[in-house]
């Protein structure tokens, strides 16, 4: 079996593979409720399963949560757990930037998509609303925007007459009570965004490009561009599961 984890600022997923590399069970966590004391509670689903674990691998930008579940699995498995930027990519991936300066789930979105031919921006709304560029196996950098739901949730907090607020896609773009309001500035104003920065790269680069997006709000704006847009929620972990090979 294959063990692969994501640990992200919001959410940690673990997923369970077998050696065909079928998915057997996926959880998902509260990345802030992960302690010390409390990890192997979040494990116990691994025991239903009396088969070994071959590989582990995780991609992780939350590091003292990751030292907590390398220490865990270290101890209850006796196996290394493999964080991304610790194998060597260069022969799936080359990157043209600072590793340092790049999160690892953002390098397994790129690992995941690239084919050798095509170009691809990825964008991940997660805590941050991320866009990289991936010309055919060369990863080239990105764009960092603030999180879609995190910039909610300051408006929520910082203004006491706002309320909490669903997003949902929204036709008028002028809000006639406070709700719809909030919803418009965030659908269209990110929308804007979105679409912006996207064009930017098209246009720096003169080159045609297939994107992708992933993380919780994706399917929000998937219908921004008349171009189809692939929406993919488990990229980071498709992208760890093409690297086991390498481990």
């Amino acid at each position: 079996m294959y063990l692969i984890g994501d640990i992200g600022n919001t959410e940690t997923k673990i997923c369970l593979f077998n050696k065909k590399k079928k998915l057997l069970k996926k959880k998902i966590l509260n990345t802030g409720k992960l302690r010390k004391k409390n990890i192997g509670n979040y494990f116990k689903f691994i025991n239903l399963y009396n088969k070994k674990i071959d590989k582990i691998i995780f991609s992780s930008v939350v590091p003292n949560v990751f030292k907590n579940i390398k220490k865990f699995i270290n101890k209850k498995f006796k196996l290394e757990v493999k964080e991304l930027k610790q194998i060597n990519l260069k022969k799936i991936l080359k990157v043209d930037v600072n590793m340092k300066q790049v999160g690892s789930d953002r390098l397994a979105n790129a690992i995941c998509v690239i084919n050798g031919k095509d170009n691809f921006i990825i964008c991940d709304f997660g805590t941050a609303t991320t866009f990289d560029v991936v010309l055919k196996n060369r990863y080239k950098g990105g764009i960092i925007a603030p999180g879609v739901k995190l910039s909610l949730k300051t408006l929520v907090e910082k203004a006491k007459l706002i309320p909490n607020i669903r997003l949902t896609k929204i036709k008028d773009i002028i809000g006639k009570n406070t709700q719809n309001a909030v919803r418009s500035g965030f659908y269209w104003g990110y929308q804007g965004l979105i679409e912006n920065i996207i064009n930017l790269i098209k246009r720096k680069n003169k080159k045609n490009f297939k994107i992708i997006f992933t993380g919780g709000l994706s399917h929000l704006f998937k219908d921004i561009f008349k171009n189809k847009i692939k929406v993919d929620r488990d990229l980071t972990i498709k992208g760890l599961l093409r690297l086991l090979d390498l481990i």
